[in-house]
């Protein structure tokens, strides 16, 4: 099983303790390219793909975990641009 298999898998089982770095990973190997959002960004990420439409996210702190609502979100991101 590939890694982007098994992180698909984890994110779809939809646990209490998937990571930011985790979640970037996975959003780099389905082709999303990370960028600041500007200086005044703070922890707010931009992921820019070559065809779906880009998606900004808030990077957790001052823990690394994801919250419940953003992993529902990022599915159905997946799901409807047909990455999943």
């Amino acid at each position: 099983m590939s890694r982007k298999e098994k992180l698909l898998e984890r994110l779809q089982r939809r646990p209490k303790d998937f990571t930011w770095d985790e979640l970037t990973s996975l959003l780099k190997i389905l082709g999303n390219t990370q960028r600041k959002t500007g200086k005044t960004g703070g922890s707010r990420m931009r992921f820019v793909h070559p065809v779906a439409p880009t998606i900004t996210l808030h990077k957790p702190h001052p823990d690394n975990i994801i919250k419940e609502y953003v992993i529902n979100d990022i599915l159905e991101y997946f799901k409807k641009e047909g990455m999943i």
